[in-house]
């Protein structure tokens, strides 16, 4: 398996933060790599092989992965990504408690594909250009400075996303197509996925289902 190394990307050995496109990002085999990241897809489609795990991503995804993550990227269609890494949430000079922002895994399961609309996308990416423009700077003040725009980048994608606003049925109902959109193929335990997107209605969703089997 491929292996990706912080020292390739970073532009020194004490930046927290490297900004990496892919514009576009092709196909891509199964890899891991030794820093974490955020992926944020511009446009286009592909399939992202996040654990074995295949997501549809579209633009407006947002996925993190970790550095003991194993990902890969097939069936790409003019898929631009912009990737923000960084070395570990604890790894910064100038934050401390990043983990408390990023997702979190609960009884095995990890939530790592959220979902931003049109609107949060641009704000994203004027994010990103100001911390591209600071990449160079070792000097304090810009590492501060990139830092601090890297965590209100966590702010607006934990406030905007899906993942973080559940009580909008719009976007619960989203999260459930998604989430059925991936396992299409597989065996649905209504009552589990009922449970896990505090949905209701699914039951009678799966209800209707059993009865037309």
């Amino acid at each position: 398996m491929t292996v990706l190394h912080s020292v390739d990307f970073f532009p020194s050995g004490n930046a927290s933060v490297a900004i990496e496109p892919r514009l576009p990002q092709a196909d891509f085999p199964e890899h891991h790599h030794d820093f974490h990241e955020i992926v944020i897809v511009e446009h286009g489609t592909g399939i992202h092989v996040f654990n074995g795990q295949p997501y549809t991503i579209t633009g407006g995804t947002v996925c993190f992965v970790r550095d003991h993550d194993r990902h890969l990227y097939e069936h790409t269609d003019n898929l631009c990504l912009t990737n923000v890494l960084y070395r570990s949430p604890d790894r910064f000079q100038f934050l401390a408690g990043l983990n408390q922002l990023l997702p979190q895994e609960q009884d095995g399961q990890y939530p790592s594909h959220w979902r931003v609309n049109h609107s949060v996308l641009q704000q994203v990416r004027q994010l990103v250009a100001q911390m591209e423009q600071q990449e160079e700077e070792n000097d304090l003040p810009s590492t501060a400075s990139r830092e601090i725009l890297f965590m209100q980048l966590l702010l607006l994608l934990r406030k905007s996303s899906l993942q973080e606003n559940l009580e909008n049925s719009a976007s619960r109902l989203n999260l459930l197509l998604a989430w059925l959109e991936d396992h299409f193929a597989d065996e649905v335990n209504w009552d589990a996925v009922a449970d896990q997107f505090l949905f209701r209605c699914v039951r009678y969703i799966g209800s209707l289902s059993r009865k037309r089997d």
